[in-house]
């Protein structure tokens, strides 16, 4: 009999994008895999993409990680990269371990992935030193998003910042307008491609045709996340479709 997992999303209360591809992504996975998957939601306030909004939604998720731990959830992702990166270097760790805390005093110590740290990890599980990125935001934030990265040990050798303030409207960029971004970009030397660094911004539908079109392995926040979820479950990080790093080979 295949064991079901609880996954817990915090997400930001205008995002719509965690709860389609990271499900696809694990739902996909069952295709393969015996594990089941249920997804259970708790939300922060944001609806634009500004220093001052992501401060005060970020405040929010100790309630959403009380919420979920109520759930008795396996594990929890924290959905908002630019959020944490925004907070200050290296604050993806402060968050995992103070929301680990607040689960753990509810008597429901959970593991908490935020997509930031997943982002991170990811391409250092890759072996990525150097990378080329696409953001969806106003470039003040997205220079935040490049500069913590860059202290995290990589080069980022080419970005895009998209410059779309409204969250809703990043969900709504046509993840098929990424490959002719990505043509545009400097590569030269690249280990790899983060396709999106935003878990709201859509690109599951690209990576196949952006990795087959650079031969570069293509990562986003959303594949990095679910990376994460599955390594926190003890689980093999196999998913279909979904790029390199999902591919077996970590």
């Amino acid at each position: 009999m295949s064991k079901t997992y609880r996954i817990g999303q915090i997400v930001p209360s205008s995002n719509i994008t965690m709860e389609t591809e990271i499900p696809a992504m694990l739902t996909a996975r069952q295709l393969v895999r015996p594990e089941r998957f249920t997804f259970h939601s708790s939300r922060m306030r944001m609806k634009t993409v500004s220093k001052d909004e992501l401060a005060a939604m970020d405040a929010e998720s100790d309630r959403c990680a009380l919420e979920l731990s109520d759930a008795r959830v396996d594990v929890m992702g924290y959905a908002c990269l630019v959020a944490i990166m925004a907070m200050g270097l290296g604050y993806h760790r402060e968050s995992e371990a103070r929301l680990t805390h607040r689960t753990e005093e509810n008597g429901a110590k959970t593991p908490i992935v935020t997509s930031a740290g997943a982002l991170v990890q990811g391409l250092d599980v890759i072996g990525a030193k150097r990378i080329a990125l696409v953001a969806p935001y106003m470039k003040p934030l997205t220079e935040l998003v490049v500069d913590y990265i860059r202290a995290e040990g990589f080069e980022v050798v080419d970005y895009r910042a998209l410059e779309i303030p409204d969250n809703l409207d990043v969900a709504r960029h046509d993840p098929m307008n990424l490959p002719g971004i990505v043509a545009d970009m400097n590569l030269e030397g690249v280990d790899a491609i983060v396709l999106s660094a935003c878990v709201q911004m859509p690109s599951l539908p690209a990576v196949a045709r952006v990795e087959a079109e650079t031969g570069k392995p293509v990562i986003t926040a959303a594949i990095s996340t679910t990376y994460q979820l599955l390594k926190a479950l003890e689980l093999e990080t196999v998913v279909p479709g979904a790029g390199a790093l999902l591919s077996g080979a970590y």
